[in-house]
C-alpha cells in the first residue's frame, strides 16, 4: 500500500481531534465529496427549496423548475430519496398520485440552504461588482 493511502475505500479525512472540517479529501471516492456534490447541484437545491414544509406532486415540481427536463427531475428525486432527504408517498389510486415531500433530513438540509440563499443576497452586488471588474480588466488571465 503506498505511503499515506487509507486501508478503507471511501473513508475521508481523519477523525482525530485536530481534524479540520474544512480541508475533507478531495478524492472522487470520498464519501463526503459524493455527498456533496449531490446536494450542491442546482436541482438538488432547487427541490429542497419547494419541498420546504410541504408535499408536491412530480407534475407540480416539473412546472416550477424552469428548465428541467422530466427525465432529469425524476432522476433528481430518485437520489435524493435514495439518501434519505426526499419521501416518495405512492396513493394506490387511478390514475397513480405520487407525493413529495422532504425527509427530517431534508429538512435539516433546508436549513443550510435557507442560509446559502441569504448570503447570495446579502453580497449579490457586490458579487456583480467583482464580475464587471474582473470582465472589464479583459480575459488574459491564464
Amino acid at each position: 500500500m503506498e505511503d499515506g493511502t487509507l486501508s478503507t475505500p471511501g473513508h475521508c479525512g481523519d477523525t482525530d481531534s485536530d481534524f479540520d472540517v474544512f480541508q475533507w479529501d478531495s478524492r472522487e471516492d470520498c464519501e463526503v465529496r459524493q455527498i456533496l456534490d449531490r446536494i450542491a447541484d442546482k436541482w438538488s437545491l432547487l427541490v429542497i427549496a419547494l419541498l420546504d414544509n410541504k408535499k408536491m406532486r412530480f407534475t407540480e415540481l416539473k412546472r416550477e423548475i424552469d428548465g428541467i427536463s422530466q427525465r432529469m427531475l425524476a432522476r433528481t428525486l430518485r437520489h435524493l430519496e435514495r439518501d434519505g432527504l426526499v419521501k416518495r408517498t405512492v396513493f394506490p389510486v387511478v390514475p397513480p398520485r405520487v407525493d413529495y415531500e422532504l425527509t427530517p433530513l431534508g429538512e435539516s438540509l433546508h436549513e443550510t440552504i435557507k442560509a446559502l440563499v441569504t448570503w447570495t443576497e446579502a453580497h449579490q452586488q457586490e458579487i456583480a461588482r467583482a464580475r464587471e471588474t474582473y470582465d472589464l480588466s479583459g480575459s488574459s488571465r491564464g
